[in-house]
């Protein structure tokens, strides 16, 4: 065992963690338990949220016979060939009438899920399991399924598995901005 310390610090822990994560679209059929999928949702459950109005639920579609419908409305509502090999999904929803609302009338909601769905995708990231953020699916076969009231929107669907490494689009390069171009001080 060294001696010698880390250097090492959380927040380079946290870099790594967040390099790491990547949008996953091939998965193996290893199923993920719904303890881990349990200990994802933790995550999203500690997250901000404006004035901590928590204005989210999040739904599981995984492979057992419960959660069929579901299961099948998101095939339908996503009809990409690419998503059928997810082993469970995550659909996060969120209540309109929960959330903050500026002075202006901007309604925060979309902002609070958003900030809720990326700690799900770094938690499955540090847990071993692939996800992908998806945005463009018919809100309305989800809601119908979920039978949601008015007010309450199926914002993302995070299809979730374990990653096939075979897979080797999973894990190409990708190509980020530099610093400089994304960083400003004091004025735009």
């Amino acid at each position: 065992m060294s001696t010698t310390p880390s250097n090492h610090t959380p927040y380079d822990a946290f870099l790594d963690l967040a390099a790491q994560r990547r949008s996953c679209r091939r998965f193996t059929s290893r199923p993920v338990t719904r303890d881990t999928i349990t200990r994802i949702i933790e995550t999203a459950r500690i997250a901000p949220s404006a004035v901590n109005r928590q204005p989210w639920t999040f739904v599981v579609a995984d492979n057992s016979d419960e959660c069929a419908p579901l299961r099948s409305a998101i095939l339908q509502a996503y009809p990409r060939p690419w998503i059928q090999s997810a082993t469970a999904f995550i659909v996060c929803c969120v209540d309109h009438h929960q959330a903050w609302h500026r002075n202006d009338g901007k309604d925060h909601a979309s902002i609070d899920i958003a900030i809720a769905t990326e700690h799900i995708c770094l938690a499955a990231t540090a847990l071993g399991i692939g996800s992908c953020w998806v945005c463009n699916f018919d809100a309305a076969i989800i809601a119908t399924a979920l039978n949601l009231p008015e007010g309450i929107e199926p914002a993302v669907i995070i299809p979730i598995g374990y990653p096939d490494t075979n897979a080797e689009a999973i894990y190409r390069p990708f190509a980020r901005k530099p610093l400089n171009e994304i960083l400003k001080w004091g004025k735009f």
